[in-house]
C-alpha cells in the first residue's frame, strides 16, 4: 500500500502518517515543513499547496491520499493537481460544519461563498463544507469531534489532566451531568486508516457517544492516579466573572455556554462506532497525555486558568 498524507507533521495527521508506516505502508508526506518534524521511517516532500502546481514535487500514485486541510483552495488544488494518482481519499472534516450548535441535527452551513475570506477563522464551518463539496461523494469524509491525547497542545484535555495531577480543590465548570464528547488522536488516526482500507466513502462524525463532565473529570483523576476533590460552579458563576468557556486565555476548558451549545458535543456517533471506530478509556488517554506533557516538558498555556485566579473563584465559592 502507498498512502500519501497532505501535512503529516503535527499531530492528527502525523498519528495517521506514523500509524500507516507502522501497518508497513509506504508512507509519502507533503507540507511546507513549518509546523514540525515528519515521522521516523515516512518520505517527507517539501511543498507550498499555496501555489499552483505546488505538488508537483510529488510523484508517482498512491492507493490512498488523506488530506486534514481547512482551506477550499488548498483542497481544490490537491485533488486537481493529484487526479487519475490515487485510489481512495480521506478528507478530515469537523464537526464544525453543522450549522447549529444548540442542537444535535444534522444541518450544514451553507458552503463558503466565492469571495468570502477562507482564512478568517470565523468561516472554519463553511470552509469545512466547501472542502468537502471539492473532495467529491466518493471521498471519505471524517468530520471529527475534539481531538485530544499526546501531542495536543491546544490544552483543551491536557488542562484538565495538569491540574487534576496537582491535586487540591479543582474548580469544575457547570454541572457534573453537562455533556462532553471527544476522540483519543490515536483512535481516529486508527480507524480513518481502517476506514479507507475499506473503501469507505460519505460522513462520519468521528468522535465518542456523549458522556457526562462529572465521569469525565473522575476518570482522568483515575489514570493520573488522584482522588479528586471537585468544587462546581454554574453558569451563572462564571459568566459573570468573565471566565471563558472552551478554550483560550482564562477559560475552563471543555465547559461551553448552555443552551446554545447544548448540541455541540451530544452527537450521536453510533454509526461512525458501528463502522469500526474504537474509544479507548479516558483513564488511559489521561495516563498517556500526562507521560506525554512530562516528557516533553510541554507547559499548558494556551487554555485555563491560573492558579491564582483558580484560588481567588475558589474563595468566592466559599
Amino acid at each position: 500500500m502507498r498512502t500519501f498524507v497532505l501535512g503529516g507533521t503535527k499531530f492528527l495527521s502525523k498519528e495517521i502518517a506514523r500509524q500507516a508506516r507502522d501497518r508497513g505502508h509506504e508512507v509519502v508526506c507533503a507540507a511546507r515543513g513549518l509546523a514540525g518534524e515528519p515521522a521516523p521511517g515516512v518520505e517527507f516532500v517539501k511543498v507550498d499547496r499555496g501555489e499552483d502546481g505546488g505538488l508537483a514535487p510529488v510523484r508517482g500514485s498512491f492507493d490512498f491520499v488523506i488530506d486534514v486541510a481547512r482551506h477550499p483552495s488548498l483542497v481544490r488544488r490537491a485533488v486537481t493537481e493529484l487526479a487519475g494518482r490515487f485510489g481512495h481519499w480521506t478528507f478530515v472534516s469537523s464537526c464544525n460544519v453543522y450549522a447549529d450548535f444548540g442542537v444535535a441535527d444534522q444541518v450544514l452551513h451553507e458552503p463558503l461563498a466565492a469571495d468570502a475570506d477562507e482564512f478568517d477563522p470565523a468561516n472554519y464551518g463553511p470552509a469545512k463544507v466547501s472542502c468537502e463539496r471539492i473532495a467529491g461523494e466518493e471521498a471519505l469524509l471524517v468530520r471529527a469531534g475534539l481531538i485530544v491525547g499526546p501531542e495536543d497542545e491546544s490544552d483543551r484535555l491536557t488542562y484538565w489532566v495538569d491540574r487534576l495531577a496537582r491535586g487540591g480543590p479543582v474548580l469544575a465548570p457547570g454541572s457534573p451531568d453537562d455533556l462532553v464528547q471527544f476522540v483519543d488522536v490515536r483512535d481516529l488516526a486508527a480507524w480513518t486508516l481502517d476506514a479507507a482500507e475499506k473503501g469507505l466513502a460519505g460522513p462520519y462524525d468521528g468522535c465518542s457517544m456523549p458522556f457526562s463532565r462529572g465521569r469525565l473529570l473522575a476518570e482522568i483523576a483515575e489514570g493520573v492516579g488522584v482522588e479528586p476533590e471537585l468544587v462546581w460552579a454554574d453558569q451563572e458563576f462564571l459568566v459573570e466573572r468573565k471566565v471563558a468557556p472552551w478554550m483560550g486565555e482564562r477559560s475552563l476548558p471543555m465547559w461551553l455556554p448552555l443552551p446554545e451549545y447544548a448540541g455541540f458535543m451530544a452527537r450521536d456517533t453510533s454509526a461512525t462506532l458501528a463502522a469500526g471506530l474504537r474509544i479507548r478509556p479516558v483513564a488511559d488517554t489521561a495516563r498517556d497525555t500526562l507521560a506525554w506533557q512530562r516528557e516533553s516538558g510541554h507547559v499548558v498555556s494556551r487554555s485555563g486558568i491560573s492558579a491564582a485566579d483558580e484560588a481567588e473563584l475558589l474563595r468566592a465559592l466559599a
